[in-house]
């Protein structure tokens, strides 16, 4: 069993699976590193739900992931993060969208696993609210940007 993890976004692995996104390399990259560092790569059932609307389940590496389904203690913990949230809305500056409640229980979701060490992203608009979440209740679990390549994210030496 991984005793690591990361959350997936639904972002990444539409960058993963689209060899012309701008963000693919980088997605590439830590799909790799992931792998041959023993991560276990954790997708919520609602992000599969999010990557459903434009593409389809056979093209997920479903092998390679472990499916976490939504369930009381994610419900649970993404009231807290919702009211957080909620309260402090002002301060996010979201611009392009309204705060999206799926970004909030992914972050539950993340926060809830033992194992869940990061989310990673490419959503601009999901760092503001991880960062007013940090701010206000220090999730466990770090966020990684997708636009940020791995090598930098771990300080490896890139090759």
């Amino acid at each position: 069993m991984k005793h690591k993890g990361v959350f997936c976004d639904t972002s990444f692995f539409i960058r993963l699976l689209d060899a012309k996104d701008p963000l693919h390399y980088n997605a590439r990259g830590y799909f790799k590193y992931f792998a041959e560092n023993d991560y276990a790569l954790l997708i919520s059932t609602i992000a599969i739900a999010e990557y459903c609307v434009g593409g389809s389940l056979q093209e997920l590496p479903l092998r390679n992931l472990q499916i976490i389904p939504f369930n009381l203690d994610h419900a649970q913990r993404t009231g807290e993060f919702a009211r957080i949230i909620f309260a402090k809305k002002g301060e996010l500056y979201i611009k392009e969208r309204k705060i999206i409640p799926n970004d909030t229980k992914l972050f539950a979701q993340a926060d809830s696993e033992k194992n869940a060490d990061f989310f990673i992203s490419s959503d601009s608009e999901s760092i503001k609210i991880y960062t007013l979440l940090r701010k206000e209740s220090n999730p466990k679990f770090q966020f990684i940007d997708l636009s940020t390549p791995y090598n930098e994210t771990f300080g490896i030496l890139a090759i």
